[in-house]
């Protein structure tokens, strides 16, 4: 099947934009089809500032309604707990507020940005978004990472070469319970990194320290940087730790 012809066989299509790459070629290819889409943004303290800022910016400019939507994800006690389950049960909280949403608004269809590379066997919360009957015209359509970052930079998405970001909820270690002190601060920390021009890296809670995973060409300068690193990273973690194993 063909994306165009996933948009024509709908009415009205509500998208579950979180600003990233995958959803923001939707939005894109949604609009350039002529298919009347409404865009949803869903705001926990699972997402960073940053990326309500991106689907803001990219919404704008394609100039779709954007919904955004606050849900306080943590009196969630399945996946406060944090276990090997937590990301479907997130999934499930999720969209049940985005699909009752969409429907309210008219939507006949919700879509999300999950693509053709995307490995169902290491992603438990897509089992959530099957029984839920969101859609996944990426997918469905075979069309991989690789073909949305082409399509995306061909059309001038500034999405294009961003780097695929996992929740706040996976710097913290599989049944550790999480808490908002603790994402706030590794949110504040990854922000900080990206100040200093770091980017597609990961502040991972290590026992209360602060882990940082870096690209290996990245490395270099995060070992020549350390003390302004450490500086800025002391008021939310101590101790900072490099992980000398790059990110692959």
């Amino acid at each position: 099947m063909e994306l165009q012809t996933f948009f024509h066989a709908q009415k009205k299509i509500g998208l579950a934009f979180s600003g990233g790459t995958d959803s923001a070629y939707l939005l894109y290819a949604a609009k350039q089809a002529g298919c009347t889409i409404q865009a949803y943004f869903i705001k926990t303290v699972f997402q960073p500032a940053f990326e309500l800022a991106d689907a803001k910016r990219l919404a704008t400019a394609l100039n779709v309604p954007l919904t955004v939507l606050e849900l306080d994800i943590l009196q969630n006690d399945y996946v406060r707990k944090n276990d090997s389950k937590r990301c479907y049960y997130c999934k499930t909280a999720l969209f049940e507020k985005l699909i009752a949403k969409s429907k309210e608004d008219g939507c006949s269809v919700l879509i999300d940005g999950t693509n053709a590379s995307d490995d169902a066997t290491d992603r438990p919360g897509m089992r959530a978004l099957k029984e839920l009957g969101v859609r996944s015209p990426l997918r469905e359509c075979g069309i991989t990472k690789a073909m949305v970052r082409e399509a995306s930079r061909a059309a001038g998405l500034f999405t294009h070469n961003k780097p695929s970001y996992a929740c706040l909820a996976t710097r913290i270690a599989t049944d550790t319970a999480l808490d908002a002190d603790t994402l706030c601060r590794v949110e504040q920390a990854e922000k900080e990194l990206a100040s200093m021009g770091f980017s597609d890296f990961r502040v991972r809670v290590f026992y209360g320290a602060a882990r940082i995973q870096l690209p290996q060409n990245q490395l270099q300068k995060a070992i020549e940087n350390n003390i302004q690193i450490e500086q800025a990273l002391q008021p939310y973690f101590t101790p900072v730790l490099l992980d000398l194993q790059p990110r692959g």
